[in-house]
């Protein structure tokens, strides 16, 4: 695939690396123009186990606009993310794939600029927003749910809407109304034009879609910020608008609709993910829906059907389910990167220039790490087995100066939905319901997650 026509590169980006500067790394370079693109997507975790067995845990790929190092396993990930020498652009990582959807934003950002405007958008995960958001979780969940029970339902679908409303309630302070459907179809669109196999705006192509979505909510965004710039709204979106940088300036339009349009991404498509595999796994364990419950049970509900905020961090089985669930199904499978200082590794000398990838979902079914790594088995996150594995065997969340900005959200989201549910309903999944799931871009059941949320009698 053509590395230079995936993206308007920035000019301290380093030239596009050859496929010849890798070659003493094994691995395989593909079809012409489009590499190893279409096996991937067709079976990732297939192509994946296969390139492994085949050329060992580091091996060179060509897919998703150019040729890539994939280093596997723990040390890998603590090396690229945790990043002390600072050799990673995550920026000119992520670039081939996102800078025609979400240029600037914070995952698309390194070091000193990352670091400044990270620690602008930090002020929406402070406790007393953090606390104003659990109410408005807690009373948009408990609205919804109650209309849940006992009929058919398409979990993925379902819980897709309601988290995109959360977020334009939490993070917006407005209401989606008549263009909500509309605005869902926008972050659609702009997700599956990420892994395109077509990386131009082609008209009538998928990238081209991508484009005009990204172009709808950023005007969208953008006729916002006056309004909140001189108001007193204290939702997320008005707080930024309003906040300033290490130049005691406010950010620019152009920077609060991009951080604001990956954001808002974020915040309702890899929570989507998480919760839709969580509640496909307890459907399929029916004694873990059973353990949680009676956790649920002695805290004690309020008056909505949920959990006080001060209660939250007391749910440990709920936490346990929600983090094996994404060492099964992580929302971000694999990480890239591009290395802008030359280095070594496993017995290799990487380039500067070259593209690196990590793999989480790999690192997450390691046997030697996660024994009989296909069960789903909650209790391997008691405080002891933590302690015993290496801190960058579960990464779900990236890690180091990327770890996600917003873990604590989608945490306290997930708490507060299993609360709501599992206090009012028995999850049961129909037959096979789950059985295949789209592993790219973010991964969903490619059946929506057929079930019934039946009335505790």
């Amino acid at each position: 695939m053509a590395y230079a026509h995936t993206h308007k590169a920035n000019p301290h980006w380093l030239p596009p690396q050859k496929q010849s500067a890798i070659h003493a790394i094994p691995g395989e370079d593909g079809l012409p123009f489009v590499g190893n693109t279409f096996r991937m997507l067709k079976d990732p975790v297939g192509f994946g186990h296969r390139m492994i067995a085949t050329y060992g845990p580091i091996f060179r790929n060509n897919a998703f606009g150019g040729p890539t190092v994939s280093l596997m396993g723990p040390e890998a990930n603590e090396l690229v993310l945790f990043d002390r020498d600072r050799v990673f652009s995550s920026e000119q990582g992520w670039g081939p794939l996102l800078n025609l959807l979400f240029p600037r934003g914070l995952m698309l950002m390194d070091f000193d600029k990352h670091r400044a405007d990270r620690r602008v958008m930090a002020v929406a995960f402070k406790p007393e927003p953090m606390r104003h958001y659990a109410e408005t979780l807690n009373a948009g969940i408990a609205r919804s749910v109650a209309d849940w029970g006992c009929k058919p339902l398409k979990f993925y679908d379902a819980v897709k809407e309601l988290t995109l409303d959360l977020a334009a309630e939490s993070f917006l302070g407005m209401p989606l109304g008549a263009e909500a459907t509309k605005i869902n179809q926008a972050f659609v669109d702009e997700v599956q034009a990420s892994v395109t196999p077509i990386r131009i705006p082609l008209p009538g192509s998928q990238m081209r879609k991508g484009v005009k979505a990204r172009q709808y909510l950023i005007d969208l965004f953008k006729r916002e910020i006056p309004a909140r710039r001189s108001g007193t709204g204290q939702d997320f979106f008005s707080q930024f608008c309003r906040a300033t940088g290490d130049d005691g300036q406010p950010l620019s339009a152009d920077a609060i609709a991009d951080h604001m349009n990956f954001l808002m991404m974020a915040a309702h498509d890899t929570i989507t993910s998480s919760a839709t595999s969580l509640i496909m796994l307890l459907g399929r364990n029916p004694e873990w829906q059973e353990k949680i419950r009676a956790e649920i049970a002695d805290l004690g509900l309020n008056e909505t059907g949920g959990l006080p905020y001060g209660q939250l961090d007391r749910l440990e089985l709920t936490d346990m389910a929600f983090k094996e669930a994404l060492r099964l199904i992580p929302p971000v499978p694999s990480l890239p990167r591009r290395a802008v200082k030359p280095f070594d590794f496993g017995g290799y000398h990487i380039p500067a220039g070259s593209t690196v990838s990590v793999s989480v979902a790999y690192t997450h079914t390691m046997p030697e790490l996660w024994p009989d790594p296909y069960t789903f088995d909650p209790l391997r996150f008691t405080p002891d087995k933590v302690r015993a594995r290496h801190k960058y065997a579960w990464v779900p969340f990236g890690g180091g100066a990327h770890m996600c900005l917003g873990l604590h959200f989608a945490t306290m989201q997930i708490r507060i939905l299993v609360t709501q549910l599992l206090s009012r309903y028995r999850i049961e999944l129909d037959e096979g319901s789950g059985a295949e799931w789209q592993a790219w871009p973010i991964p969903r059941p490619k059946d929506g997650l057929p079930l019934r949320f039946v009335p505790l009698s």
